[in-house]
C-alpha cells in the first residue's frame, strides 16, 4: 500500500519540471491579471495621492526622487523588496536542498551584509552629494567623462544582470508549474511593472514595494506553520529532524559533518557563502536602485531605513529556505513508510540551479494551492524587484545620458518624457535579455553565482569615490579594468583546469570562488594602493554643488502635515537635516552598526559553528527554526506595521479629504497654504 502511495506521489509531482501542477491558464492569469491589478491598483493611489496631499509625479524631481523626503519605514520597507528576487527565494531553497542548514545561513547572512554596510555610503551621499540624481553623477563631476562612461557600462551591465535574473528565475519557475511560455513570461513580467512605474514614478515603486512586501510575508508565514505545524508529511520540528537525519543516512552531503543536512559544518556551503558575499557586493553598491532609495530617503534618516532594512531582508531567505529548501530534502522519504520510500525523486542539478526545489515542495505540501502561493509571492517578489530596476536605469538614462550628453539644457517636461521613455525602453531589453540567457542555457543559478566575476571588480574603486578624499581616479579606474580582467582570466582558467579543459556554464563553486575573488580583491588592492602612493585631495565642493540650486534659482522641498510636498520659493532655503555634523555622526554611526552586524553574521556566529562540527539534535534544530520564525515576525513588524504608522498623518489627510468629497463633491482636493504656492498661483 505504501509503495502504491508514493508511486502516485512521484507520478504526480516528481516529473514537474515537464508535467505541470497548474493549468497555463494559471501562469496566465497571474503574470497578467495580476499584474495589470497592481498597476490599476497603483495608478489610482497615486492619483489619490495627487489629489489629496499634493505630490504628484508630472515634476521630475518626484518622478525619480519622490522628492527626497521617504519617511524610514518606506524606505526600509522598499530595500525588502528590491532585494526580494526570484534569486532570494529560488536559490536559498535550491542552497539548503544542497547543503543543509548551513544554506540558508551562508545565503541569508552572505547578502545581508552588503545592505549594512551600503548604510555607510547613503550617509556619504546626503553629505557629499545631497542632490544627486545618481551615483554615475558624483563620478562625472568627480574624476570626468572618461570614469563617468567607464562605471556606467558597470552599473548598466549590472542592472542588465540583476534584471536578467528577475525574468529567468521567474519564468523558469511560471513555466513549470504552469507550462506557460518561458518567452512570453520574459516579456509579459515586465509589462505591467512598466505602467505603474510610468504613472507614478519613485513613490508609486515604493508604495507598491510596501504592498508586495506584505503579502510576501504572509505567504511565507503560511508555509513555515504548514511545514512545521499542520503537514501530514511533516508536521513539526521534530519530525523535520527525524526525515532529515534518515535522508543523511540515504544520501550524504559531501564535505558535511557526518553528510548530514544538520550541521553548519559545510565545506561547500562556507565557499558558496564567501561567492555569495562578494558577488551580491556588486549587486547593491553598483545598482542605482539602492542609491535612488538613499537619495528618496530623507537625509536625517537614511541610515536608520538602510539597517532596519537589511536586518528584515535576512528573515526572508532564511525562513523561506529553511522551510521549503529543507522540506524538498524530506520528502526524500515517506513519514508513513518504515522503509523510506522517497516522495520525491532526487533533482537534476539543471533542477536545483533552476531553483525548482522550492516549488516541488510547495505542490508536495498543499497540491496546487501550494504551487498557486508559490507562483503568486514568486511573481510579487520578481515585480517588485523589477520596478526598482526600471526607474533605477530610468533615472541613468535620463540624467547620464540624455542630460549630460545628449541635451544639457532639457527643460522640465523634456526630462520627464525621458524618464518615461527609459523605464519603457528598459522594460524591453528586460524581456530580450532574459530570452537571450534562455537560449543559450544559461540558468539563473549560474548568473548569480557568476555576476561577481564580471562586476566585483568595481565595488570598492565605487565606495572609495564616494566616501574617501584621498581616492585616486587613475587608480580606481585601473583597479576596475584590471580587476575585471583578472576575475575572468581567473574564471577561464580555473574552469578549463578542473573540466579537462572544457569551458561550460555548469555551477561549480571552485571555479566561481576563483573569479570572484580574484575581480574583487585586484580592483580593490589596485585602487587603494594607487590612492595611497599618489592620493588625491579632493574637497567634494563640487559634488555637493550637483543639482544644488542655489540662492539665485528657486528650491525645492517643504512639507504639509507630514505629507512632502513639493514647492517653490523665492529664497534660497538650506534643509536643516543636511546638517553635516548630523551627517557626519550618522555615518559613524552607520560604520559602527553595520561593521559589527558584519562580524556577527559573517564571523563570530557560522565560524564557530563550522569548526565545531556538531550535527545537531532536536532540541538544536527547534532553535534554529524558531528564531527564524520570531525574526520573521519582527521583520514584518517592521516593514509592515511600522511604515503605517509613520504614515499616519499622511494616511488622515486622505481619508479626510475622500470623506469629504464622498459628501461634498470637490471639496476634498487638496489647497497648498498661500505661503506655499508658486508665484503667481
Amino acid at each position: 500500500m505504501n509503495q502504491v502511495r508514493s508511486s502516485f506521489i512521484l507520478n504526480t509531482f516528481a516529473p514537474m519540471s515537464t508535467s505541470e501542477v497548474l493549468p497555463q491558464g494559471a501562469g496566465y492569469g497571474v503574470v497578467i491579471g495580476i499584474g495589470l491589478f497592481f498597476s490599476a491598483f497603483m495608478v489610482c493611489l497615486t492619483a489619490m495621492q495627487a489629489r489629496y496631499t499634493g505630490v504628484s509625479p508630472k515634476d521630475s524631481e518626484e518622478f525619480s526622487s519622490a522628492s527626497r523626503s521617504v519617511k524610514p519605514g518606506l524606505i526600509a520597507s522598499g530595500i525588502v523588496s528590491a532585494w526580494t528576487w526570484a534569486a532570494t527565494l529560488l536559490q536559498s531553497s535550491a542552497i539548503a536542498y544542497r547543503y543543509g542548514i548551513a544554506g540558508p545561513w551562508w545565503y541569508a547572512a552572505g547578502a545581508t551584509v552588503q545592505v549594512l554596510l551600503f548604510a555607510q555610503l547613503a550617509a556619504k551621499l546626503k553629505l557629499n552629494a545631497p542632490y544627486a540624481h545618481t551615483w554615475l553623477e558624483i563620478v562625472a563631476t568627480r574624476w570626468g567623462t572618461t570614469a563617468h562612461l567607464i562605471f556606467m557600462v558597470f552599473g548598466i551591465a549590472t542592472n542588465l544582470i540583476v534584471s536578467s535574473m528577475l525574468v529567468l528565475g521567474g519564468s523558469a519557475t511560471v513555466t513549470s508549474l504552469t507550462g506557460m511560455s518561458t518567452i512570453a513570461a520574459c516579456f509579459l513580467i515586465p509589462l505591467g511593472v512598466a505602467i505603474y512605474v510610468v504613472v507614478g514614478g519613485m513613490r508609486s515603486t515604493l508604495l507598491c514595494d510596501y504592498t508586495h512586501t506584505t503579502v510576501l510575508f504572509a505567504i511565507i508565514l503560511t508555509f513555515v506553520f504548514t511545514v512545521y505545524a499542520t503537514s501530514d508529511y511533516i508536521g513539526s520540528i521534530s519530525r523535520m529532524h527525524y526525515l532529515l537525519s534518515e535522508v543523511s543516512q540515504i544520501s550524504p552531503v559531501v564535505g558535511n559533518a557526518g553528510g548530514s543536512y544538520l550541521t553548519l559544518r559545510s565545506e561547500n556551503g562556507l565557499i558558496f557563502g564567501v561567492i555569495n558575499l562578494i558577488g551580491n557586493f556588486a549587486t547593491v553598491f553598483q545598482d542605482q536602485a539602492y542609491w535612488q532609495r538613499a537619495i528618496a530617503s530623507r537625509p536625517s534618516t537614511t541610515v536608520k531605513a538602510y539597517l532596519i532594512g537589511g536586518l528584515a531582508w535576512f528573515a526572508i531567505p532564511f525562513v523561506f529556505s529553511t522551510t521549503l529548501g529543507l522540506a524538498a530534502v524530506a520528502f526524500f522519504c515517506d513519514p508513513l513508510s518504515s522503509s523510506f520510500i522517497p516522495l520525491l525523486a532526487p533533482l537534476s542539478q539543471n533542477d536545483i540551479s533552476e531553483g525548482l526545489p522550492a516549488s516541488l515542495a510547495a505542490a508536495t505540501l498543499l497540491g496546487k494551492s501550494g504551487a498557486a502561493a508559490l507562483l503568486i509571492v514568486l511573481f510579487l517578489a520578481v515585480t517588485s524587484a523589477t520596478s526598482a530596476e526600471l526607474i533605477a536605469v530610468s533615472s541613468i538614462l535620463t540624467y547620464d545620458v540624455y542630460v549630460r550628453y545628449i541635451n544639457p539644457k532639457a527643460t522640465e517636461q523634456q526630462i520627464l518624457r525621458m524618464s518615461h521613455a527609459g523605464v519603457v525602453i528598459f522594460a524591453l531589453v528586460m524581456g530580450i535579455a532574459g530570452v537571450i540567457f534562455y537560449y543559450i542555457g544559461v540558468s539563473m543559478g549560474w548568473l548569480y553565482t557568476f555576476m561577481g566575476v564580471i562586476l566585483g571588480s568595481a565595488v570598492c574603486p565605487i565606495a572609495l569615490c564616494i566616501t574617501w578624499k584621498k581616492a585616486s581616479k587613475v587608480g580606481c579606474i585601473s583597479g576596475s579594468l584590471i580587476g575585471f580582467s583578472a576575475g575572468i582570466i581567473a574564471w577561464l582558467v580555473t574552469t578549463s583546469t578542473l573540466n579537462q579543459k572544457v569551458i561550460n556554464v555548469t555551477v561549480c563553486n571552485y571555479e566561481m570562488l576563483a573569479g570572484n575573488l580574484a575581480s574583487i580583491g585586484v580592483g580593490a588592492i589596485i585602487s587603494t594602493a594607487a590612492s595611497l602612493i599618489w592620493p588625491d585631495d579632493y574637497d567634494f565642493t563640487l559634488t555637493r554643488a550637483i543639482n544644488n540650486r542655489g540662492a539665485a534659482e528657486p528650491e525645492y522641498e517643504k512639507k504639509v502635515q507630514d505629507v512632502s510636498v513639493l514647492s517653490v520659493t523665492n529664497e534660497a532655503q538650506i534643509d536643516p537635516e543636511l546638517d553635516p555634523v548630523s551627517l557626519n555622526k550618522a555615518f559613524k554611526f552607520a560604520a559602527r552598526a553595520s561593521i559589527v552586524l558584519t562580524l556577527v553574521l559573517m564571523i563570530l556566529i557560522p565560524l564557530p559553528l563550522f569548526f565545531a562540527q556538531t550535527v545537531y539534535s532536536v532540541t538544536g534544530l527547534s532553535v534554529w527554526v524558531i528564531v527564524g520564525i520570531i525574526w520573521a515576525f519582527l521583520s514584518a513588524f517592521t516593514v509592515v506595521i511600522y511604515p503605517l504608522w509613520e504614515s499616519r498623518a499622511a494616511l488622515l489627510l486622505i481619508s479626510r479629504g475622500v470623506i469629504m468629497d464622498i459628501f461634498s463633491p470637490g471639496s476634498g482636493k487638496f489647497v497648498a497654504p498661500s505661503s506655499m504656492r508658486k508665484p503667481g498661483e
